[in-house]
């Protein structure tokens, strides 16, 4: 069979993830806190019909090796960490970072990150996702407030939260913001939640907003998703071109192979 036909087969399947990933980013457009995904591609091995060879002294040179490609594979699927605009909310409970790191939650009791700071408080004051998971705080302690007696409340750049409550301002507990060696090593679990792996490396130890590299918190706010539509319909056409040509080598190599069988006759 035809090496071509193979090549245009990987090609195909690569694309198909390609348009996958762009897909997912167009879906994920308006998801607070989204960071969108990037596929690269390598090429696969190649067969070598002949090794080079070296100059033998004046009477003849070198020639290089030939080689034939046997189609491309998938090389990289990133997450692109790259800060997403600030929408202003005007809600206290919004709470963007603006910078590096990640808000740390808890469910079940397993920690998770994430940057979209979309948070409530239930009926026991305890502050939470939009999907129930506690918010942590310096600690590494769920935040909770006597909301049923808090008069105002509002969140400091660093974090920490202040409240009135019967007239007088108190002090609450101080979110913590932390930072990863790897923010690409970290793996999405779904509801924006991300989870450390080997080659994220641990939190930092330090979880104080605007310390150590942190970023800081700005309340009122919320950090949108960082996918350009302009960029990816640009990557879809692509793709799809990219799909179509390698339709195309297959098409090719098949009508070769028809000439070949039609020799019998």
């Amino acid at each position: 069979m035809l090496r071509s036909m193979y090549s245009g087969i990987s090609g195909m399947k690569n694309f198909q993830t390609k348009l996958d990933v762009i897909g997912n980013n167009i879906a994920n457009v308006n998801t607070y806190g989204y960071k969108k995904g990037r596929v690269t591609f390598k090429d696969m091995v190649s067969q070598t019909i002949s090794g080079a060879s070296a100059p033998n002294g004046t009477s003849m040179g070198g020639t290089n090796p030939k080689q034939v490609g046997l189609g491309s594979q998938l090389s990289t699927i990133d997450t692109i960490d790259t800060q997403g605009s600030l929408q202003t909310t005007g809600r206290v409970l919004d709470l963007g970072i603006q910078g590096d790191g990640y808000f740390q939650v808890q469910k079940d009791g397993t920690t998770y990150y994430t940057r979209a700071g979309n948070f409530y408080f239930d009926k026991d004051g305890n502050l939470v996702t939009g999907s129930g998971e506690f918010v942590l705080d310096t600690n590494n302690k769920k935040i909770t407030i006597p909301i049923n007696d808090v008069e105002s409340l509002s969140i400091g750049q660093d974090g920490v939260i202040s409240y009135v409550e019967g007239g007088t301002l108190k002090t609450g507990p101080q979110i913590a913001v932390v930072r990863f060696k790897n923010n690409g090593g970290l793996e999405k679990v779904g509801n924006n939640l991300y989870k450390s792996t080997t080659n994220s490396g641990d939190p930092s130890q330090t979880k104080t907003p605007g310390s150590s590299g942190a970023g800081t918190i700005v309340s009122g706010t919320l950090e949108m998703s960082n996918v350009d539509l302009s960029e990816e319909f640009t990557e879809m056409i692509t793709a799809q071109r990219g799909f179509q040509a390698n339709t195309r080598i297959i098409t090719t190599s098949d009508e070769i192979l028809q000439e070949l069988v039609n020799l019998k006759r």
